[in-house]
């Protein structure tokens, strides 16, 4: 029986700021709510194509992401799975579904994946290189809000700018308690398959698997305050409740309710004056219109490589009809042309306004 001293380890434990009660237990996979669980893994692994799709075009090579797997962790645990070295990429969820979310991957994946975008062996995770990391998972996440969205008709979900650091594991910033880890398959060409961590705090992924489960949706305060308070006044004012109103009409020692149909006038016209009237107001506003040969991309250190006389291949080709934008918006395309000394462009095609919705988009 113990006598109620804490033992060496426990006390290692305190000193080392972890939860003593995961001590000896770490192998023992950690409970939670396995319908959250599998609805926020189903849509993880259906986003890992997309995510995929976007890591390959980054990068330049085929980069696979697959097999989103989600156990229950507590810090212990986890951090017996990481390498020594890490790169910690904190993407907090700042609205939607607000708390603490990041990535975890281990130093030489960072390395690989930093250098096969810089098309340069041997980077070193300095801070440029960071930055590209932080990259990857502003492309990560992006994709996951995009299906969240869709899944949850959450529009409101949004993550903070990613921000990456390259730490021992001991320093990650990890949820306290018990949180979901998810594991990923990375592949990144060459036959190699490595892992990436994201974790999200308990209180996320609770709310996230909530939503995708359709019970995430509840009432706002001001409808539940709401109702209490309009049961009182029909109550008060001697209407049952149920809100029925009594068979014969009006209130309850009131006369016959005087019930007159409701004429709403033609909206059709006012609306159309409206519209001209509210369209009179910018026209003398000034807009910016450039006209656009091409586009190129070209690496950071191409472009310091740049003297007088580089020439720069553009995405157009010759005779090719050039874009019009009005505030960057590209509205219509034309063939350039010389008035007096001028250059001039003649318009040849009017963006169809389904093209200019797509580009806002």
């Amino acid at each position: 029986m113990s006598d109620g001293a804490l033992s060496q380890a426990e006390i290692d434990a305190l000193l080392s700021g972890v939860d003593s009660s995961s001590l000896g237990g770490a192998a023992k996979e950690l409970s939670g709510d396995d319908g959250e669980r599998k609805a926020l893994q189903k849509l993880l692994n259906d986003t890992c194509q997309n995510q995929s799709n976007a890591l390959s075009t980054m990068t330049g090579s085929e980069v696979v992401l697959s097999d989103a797997n989600i156990s229950f962790m507590n810090r212990d645990r986890l951090v017996e799975q990481l390498p020594d070295m890490v790169v910690a990429v904190k993407a907090d969820f700042s609205s939607g579904f607000p708390g603490d979310h990041l990535f975890i991957i281990g130093e030489d994946t960072a390395k690989s994946l930093a250098s096969m975008m810089n098309k340069e062996e041997n980077i070193a995770l300095d801070d440029m290189a960071l930055s590209m990391i932080g990259e990857v998972v502003s492309q990560l996440v992006g994709t996951q809000i995009t299906a969240l969205t869709k899944a949850t008709s959450n529009t409101a979900i949004a993550s903070v700018s990613p921000e990456a650091t390259n730490v021992p594991k001991a320093l990650v910033a990890l949820p306290s308690g018990t949180f979901p880890s998810v594991e990923y398959d990375l592949d990144l060409g060459n036959g190699q398959r490595q892992k990436l961590w994201e974790v999200y705090d308990g209180n996320v992924s609770h709310a996230i698997g909530a939503a995708l489960n359709g019970s995430g949706a509840k009432k706002t305060p001001a409808a539940v305050q709401q109702q209490p308070a309009m049961a009182a006044g029909m109550q008060g004012m001697g209407m049952p409740m149920g809100g029925m109103m009594p068979m014969g009409g009006g209130m309850p020692g009131m006369g016959p309710a005087n019930v007159q149909a409701v004429q709403f006038p033609n909206l059709m016209s006012h609306a159309a004056s409206q519209e001209q009237a509210n369209i009179g107001l910018i026209m003398d506003v000034f807009m910016e219109m450039t006209v656009e040969l091409g586009r190129t991309k070209k690496l950071i250190k191409e472009i310091l490589g740049m003297g007088e006389g580089t020439i720069i291949e553009l995405d157009k080709l010759a005779g090719e009809p050039v874009d019009i934008l009005v505030n960057h918006k590209l509205i219509a395309k034309g063939e350039v042309v010389v008035i007096d000394e001028n250059f001039g462009v003649r318009v040849t095609e009017i963006v169809s306004p389904v093209e200019r919705m797509s580009g806002i988009a």
